[in-house]
């Protein structure tokens, strides 16, 4: 019997996300028209993720003429309503202000202090503080407050900088270097090999990424000549460490737990329940269902209430 989250009216919000697949393969974000409220700025070219929770933080797009086809960054706080059919990503700012935006080299790595200053001139929070995968306990980037752009007033900048000083406060609280480098392209990891606690499963092919918290939910695996012909799902959660200097990721799975995973079809569109069994498969609970709780403290559930019965991890 596959396991179900109550159904009462508290657990409302976690019913709704369960019944909503919001998952976007990588590759079919790339080439999207990023659209100004007056024009188009350019097209995705890359993505940036923080190694730390695997959420995106950057667009990277390429800028057309009328840039002299600079490349800027663009967070996900801009987006408004994506029109995937079309491949187009409007966002909620001025051709202006992306040319006046702080210059960021998108060929080297990007800097905290590079991030602060972009995050700034546009009036975004810091999203690496207060809890919540977007800081300040958001769930996703359109939650965030974006202080003096969208407010307009002394007290929305006085209150930015305020929650600013905070993350910065908690990340020094955490011994996290004010100038680490933790951003990763998804292009560069794109290459990584894969390896089980027994041998190599392959190859990072692409990502999953939630559409909605712009959080990659799962790594997709060509496992090339030693299961030839497919391709598997693993969950940054389930990476026990990443050797970057010789793009290596570390599972603590074994190669037959892999085999024995639930099928992934390339291209398909993978449901909750499909989720659920690949995640139940490895032994861990529904990520969803935790975020939910994360996001509302007060809903106080139990393990018992946002995990599925325990399973032995293969």
């Amino acid at each position: 019997m596959v396991w179900r989250p109550p159904t009462d009216t508290i657990h409302a919000r976690i019913i709704a996300v369960e019944e909503t697949p919001v998952l976007r393969a990588s590759q079919d974000l790339l080439d999207h028209s990023v659209e100004a409220i007056d024009g188009v700025i350019g097209v995705v070219k890359d993505l940036y993720f923080d190694d730390d929770s695997w959420v995106i933080r950057y667009f990277v797009v390429a800028a057309g003429a009328w840039l002299s086809g600079r490349r800027v960054l663009i967070a996900p706080a801009a987006v408004t309503m994506p029109v995937w059919e079309l491949k187009r990503l409007p966002v909620n700012l001025t051709k202006q202000q992306v040319k006046n935006s702080p210059g960021i080299d998108t060929d080297e790595p990007v800097s905290r202090q590079h991030e602060r200053e972009y995050l700034r001139y546009y009036g975004y929070p810091f999203y690496w503080g207060g809890g919540g995968i977007w800081g300040h306990g958001a769930a996703h980037p359109g939650s965030l407050v974006a202080g003096l752009d969208q407010e307009g007033s002394a007290a929305a900048h006085l209150r930015s900088e305020q929650e600013n000083r905070r993350a910065d406060a908690q990340a020094d609280a955490d011994h996290r270097p004010r100038g680490d480098h933790h951003l990763r392209s998804m292009g560069t990891v794109k290459a990584y090999h894969v390896h089980a606690s027994d041998g190599e499963i392959g190859q990072i092919k692409g990502f999953l990424i939630d559409e909605i918290g712009w959080v990659i939910r799962f790594m997709v695996v060509d496992t090339g000549d030693w299961w030839k012909g497919h391709e598997v799902l693993i969950s940054p959660e389930w990476i026990e460490e990443i050797r970057w200097d010789d793009n290596r990721v570390l599972l603590g799975l074994t190669r037959d737990a892999v085999r024995r995973s639930p099928a992934y079809h390339a291209g398909g569109l993978l449901t909750r329940e499909q989720e659920r069994l690949l995640h139940m498969h490895y032994g861990f609970g529904d990520y969803w269902a935790r975020e939910v709780e994360l996001e509302n403290p007060e809903l106080q559930l139990t393990p018992s209430e946002f995990s599925p019965p325990s399973a032995a991890r293969p």
